[in-house]
């Protein structure tokens, strides 16, 4: 009696791991792509809820912080002149988000183009940039 054994024989299954490889390179492509969009609407988001403290801040004390007093002033009573005499118990925000990138978000006023601007500086944390790594603003987030 011959008795052949049933089973895969080494080129079918490279031909199936193949097949997998291609598959999940395509997938993962457009993956990392929404990886990245999803970082930058994080900073939208962010932008959003830094504005509204802002807001608040200028509400009670009549002026936004200062480059000196920076975004800090959102959570800790600043201790340099102008000394907010309104300033919030407990601050405008529990804890200064960072950027979808693990960096500090940048505050300047005035704005270029307003009273103040919010910015990240992109994937690459630094200054310009192009594609994921250009600078965020949050003027940006508003003109759309």
């Amino acid at each position: 009696m011959n008795r052949r054994q049933g089973g895969f024989s080494l080129i079918e299954i490279m031909v199936v791991l193949i097949i997998i490889g291609v598959i999940t390179a395509g997938v993962g492509a457009k993956f990392l792509g929404k990886a990245d969009q999803s970082r930058v609407d994080q900073a939208k988001i962010d932008f959003s809820t830094i504005e509204k403290a802002l807001k608040l801040y200028r509400l009670d004390n009549y002026r936004y912080p200062t480059n000196e007093q920076g975004l800090e002033a959102l959570t800790e009573k600043p201790t340099v002149d102008p000394i907010p005499r309104q300033w919030q118990d407990g601050g405008y925000l529990d804890s200064l988000p960072v950027d979808p990138w693990g960096s500090p978000y940048v505050y300047v006023t005035p704005g270029e183009q307003s009273e103040y601007d919010v910015y990240s500086l992109g994937a690459d944390g630094r200054a310009g940039g192009e594609g994921f790594d250009a600078d965020l603003y949050n003027r940006d987030r508003r003109e759309k």
